[in-house]
């Protein structure tokens, strides 16, 4: 029995080499974010054990960091549940680009595949499944599992040593997620059509921000300047392919 053990290991070992390289970027993105999550929820009342079981139960960079924000200002639990829900209605958009190459996995697997999806994991796929196809299971699932454990280990440090911080305005550290982001979209951008509607998705989203009382800022960005890039590949490539 110990020798299969072993045998199945060493066949499965390449797989989670591979996922492991892939999701190291989004593993040194994630630890002074997740550090930073959990300063803000040791200041906002949590205590250790509920910071960390955020991150294992919750595991969404954003809404984590809007929750810990909502509880240090009183707000209630229908308020937190609401805004975090909303703030997360992009994952549909994520999951919807995800299913055309995932229909032949069991529900299951799904399931727990799309548990741990994030915006960067999302973008490491959709980068792996442009460019080498789908890859195993136990590949696909390292991606997603080797940042959790960064942002669960980060952020219980964050949480540990928050009650050392008096004051974390100075250290700015509300600036690390969107500053990841910017990374990762640098990652991604290959063209210069795709330079344009990032700009012009960013420029949407402060838009609907500064005019829309919710968060639905982000999600009508999105599909507004995703829909605008997709019609401009396909002009490009009926009439112009080579133009940018």
């Amino acid at each position: 029995m110990f020798d299969w053990y072993i045998q199945r290991w060493r066949r499965v070992l390449p797989e989670v080499v591979r996922g492991a390289g892939r999701a190291l970027p989004v593993v040194f993105g994630y630890l002074p974010v997740g550090f930073a999550y959990g300063v803000l929820a040791s200041q906002a009342g949590l205590t250790l054990l509920e910071a960390v079981l955020m991150s294992v139960f919750v595991y969404a960079g954003s809404a984590q960091l809007i929750a810990a924000g909502l509880i240090a200002a009183g707000a209630n639990t229908a308020t937190i549940t609401a805004t975090t829900f909303l703030v997360n209605l992009r994952h549909m958009l994520m999951s919807a680009a995800l299913a055309p190459y995932l229909g032949h996995l069991s529900r299951p697997f799904l399931s727990w595949f799309a548990f741990e999806i994030t915006d960067e994991s999302f973008a490491v796929h959709t980068s792996v499944f442009a460019k080498d196809g789908v890859p195993g299971k136990v590949e696909l699932l390292t991606i997603n599992l080797v940042p959790q454990l960064a942002w669960i280990a980060s952020s219980f440090f964050g949480a540990w040593t928050g009650t050392l911080l008096a004051d974390t305005k100075a250290l700015a550290l509300d600036y690390a997620l969107p500053a990841m982001f910017i990374a990762l979209l640098m990652m991604q951008i290959v063209n210069r059509l795709q330079v344009v509607i990032a700009v012009l998705a960013a420029s949407a989203s402060v838009f609907f921000y500064l005019f829309l009382s919710s968060n639905w800022n982000v999600i009508l960005a999105t599909v507004i300047a995703a829909t605008i890039g997709v019609f401009c590949e396909r002009w490009m490539d009926k009439f112009s392919p080579s133009s940018f």
